[in-house]
C-alpha cells in the first residue's frame, strides 16, 4: 500500500544530516549505533504513516483515476480500518523512535506528524502542494542533525532545501501523469495551472535550485572534493532524468521517478559518506 521501499527517496539525505551533526562535533558523540538506528526508525515510521494517511484519503480519487483505481484501498485488497489501524501504529512508533532521541526530537514529533498529514490535503487548495511534499521529505536531515546534536545548526537548512527543491521537481514531472484528471477533478496541480510544457520547465528550475543548494552546503560546510564528485552525479543523473519525458511523451515517466531518483540519494549519500568519513576535519561551530 505505502511501497515500503521508496523510503530510500528521504533516508539517505537524513543519513547524510546525521552524519554532518556527527563530524560537526569532532566525531564525539556518545550512543552513535544507536541514535543513527532510531534515526532510520523515525524516518521510515514517520513516512509509513504518512502515506497511509494519504491513501486513506485519496481513496475516493485514486478510485475515479484510472492510473490509480488499482490500488489497496480502492481496489478492495485492504479496508480503510486497516490503513487507519497502520496510520496509528506507524505514528506511535515515530513519536516512540522521536522520545529515545531527546526532548526536543519528542517536543517536535507532534508537529512533524500534522505537516506530514496536512500534505495530503494541500492538493486540494494550493498549487504549491509539490513544494510542501518537498518539505516534508526535506525536514529529514534537519531532524537527524537535531537528533544528533540536540539543537539546530542553520546550515543543515541548505540541505533541507535541496531536498525541497528536489522532491518538488520529480513530484511535477509524476504528476503530469495526471494532467487530464486533475483538470476534471478540478484540483490544484502545476501541470493543470501551466500545462506540460510550463511544468516541465518549472520541474528543471527547481532540480537547478537544488543543485544551488547543495554547492551553498558544501561551501558553508567546508567540504572536500568528494562532495563536488556527488553533485556532479547529481546533475548528470537529474539531466537523464529530464531527458525521459517530453510534453508529448511520458511513457518513461515511471523510470523517470522511481529509479533515476533512487540512484540520486544513494549516489548522493555514497559520495558524501565518504568524504565526511574519509576526511576526518573537525571544524568547530561558529
Amino acid at each position: 500500500m505505502i511501497k515500503f521501499e521508496h523510503s530510500v527517496f528521504a533516508l539517505p539525505f537524513a543519513l547524510t544530516g546525521a552524519l554532518l551533526a556527527w563530524r560537526g562535533a569532532g566525531f564525539q558523540i556518545p550512543r552513535l549505533g544507536w541514535r543513527f538506528l532510531w534515526i532510520v526508525v523515525a524516518m521510515v515510521s514517520a513516512r509509513s504513516a504518512a502515506m497511509a494517511f494519504n491513501r486513506i484519503l485519496d481513496a475516493d480519487l485514486d478510485a475515479r483515476n484510472r492510473r490509480t483505481a488499482n490500488r489497496h484501498l480502492p481496489a478492495g485488497l485492504l479496508s480503510s480500518g486497516f490503513a487507519w489501524g497502520f496510520t496509528l501504529v506507524s505514528s506511535l512508533v515515530f513519536v516512540w523512535a522521536a522520545r529515545q532521541l531527546g526532548p526536543l526530537c519528542f517536543a517536535l514529533a507532534p508537529f512533524v506528524l500534522a505537516i506530514l498529514f496536512f500534505y495530503s490535503f494541500s492538493k486540494r487548495f494550493t498549487l504549491f502542494s509539490h513544494l510542501i511534499l518537498g518539505f516534508c521529505l526535506g525536514m529529514a536531515p534537519a531532524a537527524a542533525w537535531i537528533a544528533m546534536r540536540g539543537s539546530l545548526d542553520p546550515r543543515v537548512l541548505w540541505l533541507t532545501a535541496a531536498v525541497m527543491f528536489w522532491t518538488a521537481g520529480f513530484d511535477v514531472i509524476y504528476a503530469c501523469q495526471d494532467f487530464e484528471f486533475d483538470c476534471r477533478e478540478g484540483l490544484c496541480s502545476i501541470p493543470r495551472r501551466f500545462g506540460l510544457a510550463g511544468a516541465l520547465r518549472i520541474a528543471r528550475a527547481l532540480h537547478l535550485a537544488m543543485i544551488v543548494c547543495l554547492v551553498a552546503l558544501v561551501i558553508v560546510f567546508h567540504l572536500a572534493a568528494l562532495s563536488w564528485l556527488g553533485i556532479a552525479a547529481v546533475v548528470a543523473l537529474l539531466l537523464y532524468e529530464h531527458r525521459l519525458v517530453t510534453p508529448h511523451d511520458f511513457s518513461r515517466v515511471n523510470a523517470a521517478f522511481f529509479t533515476v531518483n533512487g540512484y540520486v540519494s544513494l549516489l548522493f549519500f555514497a559520495f558524501w559518506a565518504a568524504d565526511i568519513l574519509l576526511h576526518r576535519r573537525y571544524l568547530p561551530l561558529q
